[in-house]
């Protein structure tokens, strides 16, 4: 599924809120991917189990999708260098901007937080900022 369709738009977009509301209802806690990763590398806290239990969760959605005739897309159009790069940069504007976009974009727009909306308008522009250069400057 490599193509936009509106459906898998809002079916996905619907699993993902709920999902966030589930955990938020269920456990009080916030589904934001960067908070719920690094936690779960921090041996010495307690709560680690729910949080390894949910990155579980995002790798077995992952490997159970082809069963569910669901494609992801099989090739990087970027070289290993340059997506690693960007992973490094996205991971310290996540921690400079205290949230990733899940955490900030999902949970936090929906409670209404200012922080968030402001995060998340900061990540949407420097990211079609990023994908200009890279399709209209650099990749031509």
């Amino acid at each position: 599924m490599t193509e936009f369709t509106p459906i898998s738009a809002l079916i996905g977009g619907a699993l993902l809120g709920f999902g966030a509301l589930l955990l938020l209802v269920v456990n009080g806690r916030i589904a934001g991917i960067s908070g719920i990763l690094s936690g779960a590398l921090q041996f010495n806290t307690p709560h680690t189990s729910w949080r390894w239990a949910f990155l579980g969760g995002l790798i077995a959605s992952g490997l159970l999708a082809p069963f569910a005739s669901l494609t992801l897309p099989t090739t990087l159009d970027a070289s290993w260098g340059l997506t690693i790069c960007g992973g490094f940069v996205v991971g310290f504007g996540a921690y400079l901007g205290g949230g990733c976009t899940s955490g900030h974009g999902i949970c936090g727009i929906g409670r209404m937080s200012v922080r968030s909306i402001v995060a998340t308008i900061v990540f949407m522009l420097v990211a079609a900022i990023v994908v200009f250069i890279n399709r209209h400057v650099v990749g031509g």
